[in-house]
């Protein structure tokens, strides 16, 4: 499997038999819509700004906008499970803050199990995990890890923990470009690694590493 960070909380996993894209927005593609394509479209959560005129598709919550070159995929953006072109998917409730949504929203973090290896992508997750919400989560190979969001470098590191996941795929979502590399760097001591950046993750189940470790990706779109 591939896995590839195209800038905030956008990921996109490349198996053999399909492509799943998390948290896509419309700029990836550029004006043409040619770019970024996928079989299953997932969303965490709604966009941000309110969806223009012009946009041709919404996902299910009608507030966000899928970008023109995934219009023709399946999307998902409730919690549930799914199987959809023989990928295996499992939506979780979980929220944007620490209070069951009631300041930043609420969202959905999805496990998907691609090529036999189960990658959780987090969107822009503001809290810990309960016992109830691990046993719906399950066994974790990769956690795509928001970095400079509602969690502090520790919070994030703490969830980390939690998931016990092989590999650690940190996602910067600041706003500003300071605030994230200083975001990043606190969540990487927090975490005592000192990662090499790279393009993509290719990983197979027999590649996974028997420990914790942590992989920073070069962003491949621009928000």
């Amino acid at each position: 499997m591939e896995l590839t960070w195209y800038g905030r909380t956008c990921i996109r996993l490349r198996g053999k038999d399909a492509v799943v894209v998390n948290d896509p927005y419309p700029s990836i593609v550029g004006p043409t819509g040619r770019g970024i394509t996928g079989d299953v479209v997932t969303y965490s959560h709604p966009d941000e700004a309110p969806p223009s005129r012009k946009a041709t598709r919404l996902s299910r919550d009608g507030a966000t906008v899928i970008p023109t070159s995934l219009e023709p995929a399946f999307v998902l953006d409730g919690p549930g499970e799914y199987e959809v072109h023989d990928v295996l998917l499992t939506g979780v409730r979980t929220y944007r803050d620490d209070a069951n949504g009631a300041k930043r929203g609420r969202q959905v973090a999805f496990v998907t199990e691609l090529d036999g290896i189960h990658t959780i992508h987090l969107g822009d997750i503001g809290h810990q995990l309960t016992e109830e919400k691990l046993a719906d989560i399950g066994r974790v190979d990769i956690a795509c890890v928001p970095v400079g969001g509602a969690l502090s470098a520790a919070a994030a590191a703490a969830l980390v923990a939690q998931l016990e996941a092989k590999i650690v795929v940190p996602m910067p979502v600041c706003e500003d470009e300071a605030d994230c590399q200083d975001a990043m760097g606190k969540f990487l001591h927090e975490l005592g690694s000192e990662p090499t950046v790279q393009p993509r993750l290719s990983v197979t189940m027999s590649g996974l590493p028997s420990e914790t470790t942590t992989v920073v990706l070069e962003s491949r779109g621009k928000a």
